[in-house]
Order: structure tokens, then sequence, then C-alpha cells
């Protein structure tokens, strides 16, 4: 191997005063894995709850955070076929899960998986989908948890197709994608925000309407769909969200459930559930199959995400302080 060391930020015990940006001695590559020079990484709530201990699994001290890379291959063990060196290239979210139903192998990546927020890591070969060649490293970081999960919820699962109707919760990452993707197959998209400032940015970035999450938007929603309602929901919100929710959903309507911002307790009426005879499908981001399709698909259509700050790699705690205010769209460190 050509290199052997890496920069890279660790946390030694739980909370952000705790991470170190460290020098690390890399392991040598085993057959099956390939070095990758990181060049940008996209960060996710996720991270920063792993990070305070908050996320519902606590991974093993020390750990690097973060699992959306976009880098260059830089060498490749004797068995890679996939990589030969210099591609350009994002990370995989979850780690082992290449197509059809997840393997019980298959893990996040930063926590409990190998973390991402380093100059340099050692991957698995299989863990890498090539980065789409309409986009810079800062971009393509932001694709493998959020723009996938988006298009799981939406496109795998939720069948989307041009005409339809779709409600978005909020302006975070996974929400915005939402709005660029529902917008490229022809949809309809509503999005419910706290933030007027924010709603319209999103009218600007093609929403059809922008409605304040403290108004009555389940008969908002319902009103501008002529009584029909949404036929698709990204519900990033959980609660007691789902509940109405499930009030301005269309009969045979899909909920892609992503997010648990209220908590992980569910409140609805299953009336309303009967009644809509709802599909309620929880989404953990999704295969690498999943994330190929969704580069062509960004390829094709010039999709550019929205990046709401980029920050130098030694500047993650101001990172992270801007991750916890809400950005519109993704917050990014270049190595």
């Amino acid at each position: 191997m050509t290199l052997a060391l890496s920069h890279q930020w660790q946390l030694s015990a739980f909370g952000q005063q705790n991470l170190r940006y460290v020098e690390a001695t890399l392991p040598p590559l085993a057959p099956h894995q390939v070095l990758v020079r990181v060049e940008a990484v996209a960060l996710n709530y996720r991270d920063l709850m792993l990070v305070e201990n908050r996320y519902g699994m606590t991974p093993t001290l020390p750990f690097t955070p973060g699992s959306d890379m976009a880098g260059t291959v830089l060498e490749v063990g004797p068995e890679v076929t996939r990589w030969r060196g210099g591609e350009r290239v994002i990370s995989t979210f979850v780690a082992g899960w290449l197509d059809g139903a997840a393997p019980a192998s298959a893990f996040p990546l930063g926590g409990p998986g190998p973390g991402m927020l380093a100059s340099h890591v050692v991957l698995d070969a299989q863990w890498l989908s090539a980065a789409p060649t309409t986009l810079n490293a800062a971009a393509a970081s932001t694709l493998p948890c959020a723009a996938l999960t988006a298009w799981v919820g939406l496109v795998q699962d939720g069948g989307l197709r041009a005409g339809q109707t779709v409600l978005i919760h909020g302006t975070g990452g996974v929400a915005l994608f939402g709005l660029q993707i529902a917008r490229l197959h022809g949809a309809r998209v509503i999005v419910v925000s706290g933030d007027a400032d924010k709603r319209a940015r999103v009218l600007a970035l093609g929403a059809s309407q922008a409605l304040d999450r403290a108004s009555d938007w389940p008969s908002a929603v319902l009103e501008l769909t002529g009584g029909r309602g949404a036929d698709l929901v990204l519900e990033t919100v959980g609660g007691a969200n789902l509940g109405r929710s499930l009030q301005a959903l269309a009969m045979g309507g899909h909920v892609a459930f992503i997010g648990v911002l209220d908590g992980g307790e569910l409140a609805g009426s299953g009336f309303d559930l009967i009644w809509r005879r709802a599909v309620v499908k929880g989404v953990s981001v999704g295969h690498r199959h999943a994330l190929e399709q969704l580069m062509r698909a960004i390829e094709a259509n010039a999709l550019q995400p929205v990046v709401a700050a980029e920050y130098p790699a030694a500047e993650l705690a101001a990172a992270f302080d801007h991750l916890a205010r809400g950005p519109f769209g993704k917050v990014v460190l270049k190595f």
C-alpha cells in the first residue's frame, strides 16, 4: 500500500467536545479492499446523534463518524475487479447491501461501520459506487444517505409517477431531494414547513405549494387536491404527525416513513389507516443497485443537490453547529 497514514476525526468519549483531528495508521489492504482519497463528506443528523450517544445504538469507542463520502480510488487489492484506480466514487450507506432484501450482515458506515470523516479510508470494493460525472465531490457526497432515502421512499417503494401529488415534511436533506426527485418525475409537490423563509425557498425550488406547519395543513392538502389527498407522503417527523399525514392521504396512498424528529412513538387513527387503505412503509436508506439507478437519473437530468455550506475538514465543530440549526440543504466537509 502506497500510503500508511490518514488524518481523521476520532471520538474517544461521547460528546462533541471529545472529537479530535488525529493522524492514524491505515491497515494494509486486504485482497478485496481499496484505498480511497476522501475529498468531501456530507453530514447527516444521524452523525450528530451518534457523537452525542442519542441514536439508539452505541458505537464502540474510539470511532470515526460520517457515512457519506465522495473521493477517488488510489489503490486496489489483488482480487478487486470492480475498480482499477483513478475512479471517482461515493460510499454506499449500508455496507454489504447490494440488491434485494438487506442481509443480516449488512451495516451502516459511520457507526457501527468505519467512518468517512478522514483524508483516506480503506474499504471493501463492493461498498462503493461510481460518482455521477455531472457533480463535483461536495455535491456527490450528499447522495449516499439522503438522496437514496428519498429515491427509495418515492420511486422504488412508492411507485412515483407523473401527475401524482407528493406531500413532503420539512426542508432537510431527504425532504429537498424528495422535492427534486418528485419534480423530475412530473409530480406536484406540497411542502409543510414551520419556517417562512424556507417555505419561500422550496417554492423557488419547484414546490407547487408550501404550507405552514402551524396551520390546519391536512385540510389544506385535501382542498388543494379537490378532496383527493396526497398520493405519496415523505414522513420525516413521526409521532402524532403520522396521524395528520394519514388524514391528508389519498385512498390507497403510500406513506414513506423515514424520520422520528418527534420521537419514536407513533400516534394516529386506525380508522384512517383502514378507510384510506393506506400503506405505511419504513425506509432505511437502500441497496447499491438502487443507488446506481439514482446515479443514472441524476446524470441524465443534471440534478444538482442543494448544498447549504461547505467547511474545511478541520472545522467539524462549526459544521455540526450549522447542522444542529437546521440548514436548508446539506452541510459538507471538504478534505
